[in-house]
Order: structure tokens, then sequence, then C-alpha cells
């Protein structure tokens, strides 16, 4: 008998491939093999996944930010390396405002059979299953009736959480074994980050009351500033693997929209949620654990997708306070 090969595509960033695992999960019950394949930013969260064999890694020109030029060669090769796997079958995870017809027809030109995606446009040939969702709807819940509509529903078990494979890196050498915060510097998009001084603020006022703070992100120096004499500066010195054991350890994580976010909820941690409304809170709040949302959902930035805040100021965060931040944290970190 040969063996049922399913491709699942996830082509942008660490929190969405996150968001994906439940549908991910779901497809590897009935799938011999999944093979993912994601973007540079999310390659490495997908190896987290559990249910996945193999990733293959592709910058898409649709999908991308910073979108690569179109080369005839590296769209060969693509193939190639879809036509290598064998897949019989893809399922193609977009968000709202992504089209899943040009990976579509790539798939479809390397030999893929059958070819399941969410659509508002018409797709002609180029898919076998057409899903339509409600917009603002969970993006993991999203991506899991997705997979239930291409014919692979979650396991009866199955609490659709996000989840990572386990073991983890034991990260006690690098954060030692007492309680501590994080306070998470930086994303990929701008608008979405918690503020720098707010943040520095907040891990102030955690120091001085005698908490143990870790501040992580990915800019050594910036991490620095926000830490101060307070904060254990963590920033580029962690994994993905590792800063999602940082996490676990953690007894809340303050965080923008960004992965981290994600990678918290999906360790079970509680999330402070800085919320910039570029996108919806319903579909991009952290999945699944407990949190609190602050940031002005109605400011004028709300729904624009902006990556750098189109409004003076940046309203919508810089108007939360250190004393909003601080209550939240401790209303979570004395949660059951």
């Amino acid at each position: 008998m040969s063996t049922r090969t399913v491709l699942v595509a996830r082509m942008d960033s660490m929190g969405d491939v996150l968001l994906s695992g439940p549908a991910v999960r779901a497809i590897a019950r009935r799938a011999d093999r999944v093979v993912v394949l994601a973007g540079p930013q999310g390659e490495a969260a997908a190896r987290l996944l559990p249910g996945v064999d193999e990733v293959i890694t592709w910058c898409a020109p649709w999908i991308s930010p910073q979108p690569p030029r179109v080369e005839r060669q590296d769209v060969e090769e693509l193939m190639a390396a879809i036509t290598a796997t064998g897949a019989d079958e893809a399922v193609v995870l977009t968000s709202f405002h992504q089209s899943p017809l040009p990976l579509a027809l790539l798939l479809r030109m390397a030999g893929v059979g059958r070819i399941s995606a969410i659509s508002d446009d018409y797709p002609g040939s180029l898919l076998d299953v057409r899903h339509r969702v409600p917009q603002g709807m969970p993006e993991a819940e999203r991506a899991l009736s997705l997979a239930e509509a291409a014919g692979f529903p979650p396991g009866p078990e199955d609490t659709g959480r996000l989840d990572l494979r386990r073991p983890l890196p034991d990260t006690r050498d690098l954060v030692g074994s007492e309680a501590f915060t994080v306070v998470h510097v930086g994303a990929d998009a701008p608008a979405r980050e918690l503020p720098d001084t707010l943040g520095a603020d907040v891990v102030a006022e955690l120091g001085a009351r005698g908490h143990r703070v870790v501040v992580t992100g990915t800019d050594r120096a910036r991490a620095g500033g926000v830490g101060g004499e307070h904060g254990l500066n963590l920033a580029g010195r962690t994994t993905t693997a590792e800063l999602a054991d940082v996490l676990r350890r953690a007894r809340v994580v303050t965080v923008g929209n960004t992965g981290p976010a994600h990678l918290a909820a999906a360790v079970g941690t509680p999330v402070v949620s800085l919320f910039a409304p570029v996108v919806p809170a319903s579909a991009w709040a952290p999945y699944g654990v407990d949190h609190r949302l602050l940031g002005h959902q109605d400011a004028p930035c709300a729904g624009t997708r902006a990556r750098r805040c189109p409004v003076p100021g940046h309203p919508c965060l810089n108007g939360v306070t250190a004393g909003q931040v601080l209550a939240a944290i401790d209303e979570l970190g004395e949660a059951p």
C-alpha cells in the first residue's frame, strides 16, 4: 500500500505557524507523513510542531513582507522539492488577506493531485476543496476548519490548543530555578511591538518589587536598554526551542502581538498582550491560554494591517500605562 503524504503549507511567520498546530495534528492523524512548507521566518516553529515529519523552506514572493524577486530557477527548485516528497495532496493554510492560488498553481505543476484551501477568489481548477469561513474567527480555528473540510477531523481527545514537541531544551542554566517574569522586546512589524519606554517602566517596577525579570528578543542592545539593571538580558541568546522553554518557566509573559506571544500560549504560560488593532484581536490574540489584552482597540489604525503605525504617536499602545500592565501581570500571576 502506498504511503499517504500530505503537504501542509503555512508560509509566513512564527506565530502563524504555531497557530496552525491544531490543524497539523488533525492532518497527521490520517496521513502517513506530513511535510510542512514554511517560510524562512516560520521554519523553526514548524520543526517544533507535533505531527511534522519533514520541513521544506521557501520564501514566497506573494507573502513575505520583504519579497524576493521571482526567479524561474528558484520556482523550479521548489517544484522539484515538492515532487520529491511524493505528496498526494496539500492543505494550503493562509491568513484572510493572503491568496492560496499562486501556490496552488505550483502544486498542480509539481503533480499534487488534491489541494484544499480557503479562497474567496474563484479558484478554477486549482482547488479541489474550496473552503470559506467568516472573517475574524480565531486563526487556529480557521486553520482547523480547513483541515476538517479537507477530510482531517481532530482526534476526540485533542483539546485544539497550541502545543510543541517535547522535551524542550532545559534552560535552567540560563534563567536559574527561581520564579521570574518575561518581558519580550520587538516584533517583525514595529506597529505590533511593546513600546520600549513602557517595557522599561514595567521592568523597573517589577525589579523594585523584588521580582526577577528576564528580557527576551532579538536585538540585544535594545533589550538591554529595556531591562536596565533589573532585567536578565537573553535577547539573541536562545534558539526558538530554547526560547519556548524560557517562556514555559515564566510566571507571565508581557509581549506585543508577535510570535513569542503564541509561543508562550503553546507552552501554557499566561500572556499580557500589548495588542495594536491593526489586525483583529478576535483572530490573533493569544489562543487557548489565560491572557489580558491591553491597547485601544478602537484606535484609527484598526484594521489597516499597517506594519508601521500610521497614526502619529502610536496612541493605541503608547496610551497604555505601566500600572495597567503591572495590574494585568499581578492578576495572571496569581491565577491557579
